[in-house]
């Protein structure tokens, strides 16, 4: 990489002996140990010679191959500076980059499979999109794993409740202070959206730049095309079988990044839908052992796959745009990693080593984080300072967890896959035959930040306005008002339309989706809603 571009004091200039490398071209290996131990100071993760990151700032989070994290490991051990007094693997807040830290919302995960070699789409008996050339049946498991998050009473992803951002929170804080803007607990799944992307083959090795150009795609493929829109938002990218992303390969096995990364290969990415949080994914079981083929289960073919998936969604929520949120200032062998890097490839069985982890529907093979408050390496923690999404913001507004879970329901509803304006599902309120008024209602407080409620409906009415209507209400149980969002609607063919109304941050609300059938043979009504947000 030429110029890093390393912003500030969150993205430390490369010194010491990266610097000298930089500069004269000399391999670091081939510099005698003496001299280097005399350049040991302040050394970061990014100018460890055996780190992915290394000349490749802009590989946050990236997962190094177990071979070349044991290089690491030798590396630093001999060259990292003295620890801080708040302990090697303390993590502090980077102060923001756009105002943002973590993802103090409720996650809303995008997978999007980038090139036609994935090929033909197909659909299982979950409603999980499959492909043709998936061989080790990966595309499924991605989507099932993201659908259970926060489901089943899990607790590996209560890590993050830790982690805070706002204006309450100081540059080089440890601790989040009561007031912050927490991570909520991410209760019924955040899935949020599935796109196959085979306008044209990925490329044989797709650059950084190349990535990030595709997740801002994604955005505006699933109309995310605010500012407000993706701050919660994560495009995960898929790279398919045989492909080489970023030159993986032997290297690492998957890293984060955002579009207004100026290292990223060819510099920032251009979007006019705000910041965007992305992925890499590789499909790194090409990479077998090295990768985590194996590391928890026998065969565990796909144990790295969902760890890697893991690790980098669990960084991103602490650390949406790097290195604004949460990573190691500490001068150690940690310095510049962030809570999920800390933990990489701990044995199964040993402190904080990686394992299965049982969801609402599914057992995943995940790795530990690292947790500030509990000082160590948690594969699962108690749910703190950020408190349970289910009482907090409106959450499975996108139905992607394939059920209505997170609402109340009345009459005739169901999470529907013909129901779906984006993803696959959307809810299915009232019934193709004769039913009487049902409905999907969710109680949430509207988060800081936020002003406006949104929701996509569709109705099929072949009665009249008199007899059969969809409609919708929000009523505000802090002020103690009731505002009609979608007056009584009957039409036929009209296709999607969007509503929103107006939330006070801080308020606590109800909203209600119904849809009234009068129970008459032949005109049955029923509407579909999707894509409910607060934002």
């Amino acid at each position: 990489m030429g110029d890093p571009h390393i912003r500030g004091a969150v993205r430390a200039t490369l010194t010491g002996l990266a610097s000298l490398s930089l500069l004269t071209g000399v391999a670091l290996a081939s510099i005698p140990q003496a001299e280097a131990a005399t350049q040991a100071a302040g050394q970061t993760a990014r100018s460890n010679p055996y780190s992915p990151s290394y000349q490749h700032p802009y590989r946050h989070g990236a997962i190094p191959t177990i071979q070349r994290h044991a290089k690491m490991k030798s590396w630093a051990a001999q060259h990292s500076a003295a620890a801080a007094a708040t302990g090697s693997k303390t993590l502090s807040y980077g102060g923001g980059v756009d105002g943002i830290g973590v993802q103090s919302g409720h996650s809303k995960v995008y997978l999007v499979f980038y090139g036609s070699q994935w090929g033909t789409r197909g659909t299982d008996g979950n409603g999980d999109a499959t492909f043709s050339g998936d061989p080790d049946g990966a595309a499924p498991v991605a989507q099932e794993m993201f659908k259970d998050i926060g489901t089943g009473n899990e607790r590996w992803s209560a890590d993050l409740t830790q982690w805070c951002d706002g204006p309450n929170v100081s540059a080089g804080a440890t601790s989040c202070p009561s007031n912050a803007n927490f991570i909520p607990y991410q209760s019924g799944g955040v899935l949020s959206g599935v796109w196959y992307d085979n306008s044209a083959a990925s490329p044989s090795a797709a650059t950084g730049h190349q990535l990030g150009a595709e997740a801002v795609k994604a955005a505006g493929h699933f109309g995310n095309t605010t500012a407000a829109s993706n701050r919660d938002a994560y495009y995960v990218i898929l790279s398919p079988h045989n492909t080489n992303p970023d030159s993986y390969q032997g290297n690492y096995c998957a890293w984060h990044d955002w579009n207004g990364d100026t290292t990223l290969t060819g510099g920032a990415v251009s979007s006019s839908y705000g910041d965007i949080a992305f992925s890499n994914q590789p499909y790194n079981m090409d990479s077998g052992a090295g990768c985590g083929v194996g590391f928890v289960n026998s065969p565990g073919t796909l144990d790295g796959w969902t760890m890697t998936l893991g690790h980098e969604w669990q960084e991103m929520m602490s650390d949406q745009n790097p290195a604004g949120g949460w990573t190691n200032h500490t001068g150690s062998s940690y310095n510049g990693q962030e809570n999920s890097d800390e933990c990489a490839w701990l044995s199964p069985g040993t402190t904080g080593g990686a394992a299965n982890v049982t969801m609402g529907t599914g057992t995943f093979a995940e790795q530990a984080s690292w947790s500030n408050d509990t000082n160590s390496c948690a594969i699962s923690h108690a749910i703190v300072g950020g408190g349970s999404s289910s009482g907090g913001t409106l959450t499975n507004g996108t139905f992607e967890t394939g059920s209505l879970s997170s609402w109340t329901t009345s009459g005739t509803t169901s999470a529907s896959t013909s129901a779906a304006h984006s993803g696959s599902y959307g809810a299915r309120v009232g019934s193709s035959s004769p039913t009487n008024t049902s409905s999907i209602s969710q109680s949430f407080t509207a988060p800081s930040g936020t002003s406006k409620v949104s929701f996509w409906y569709n109705v099929t009415c072949p009665d009249t306005l008199t007899y059969d209507w969809a409609t919708a209400t929000l009523q505000d149980t802090t002020a103690g008002t009731t505002t009609t969002l979608l007056a009584k609607t009957c039409t036929q063919g009209a296709g999607w339309k969007q509503v929103s109304g107006t939330v006070t941050a801080g308020h606590n609300y109800t909203l209600t989706l119904t849809n009234k059938d009068d129970n008459y043979v032949g005109d049955a009504t029923y509407t579909y809603y999707d894509d409910v947000t607060v934002s």
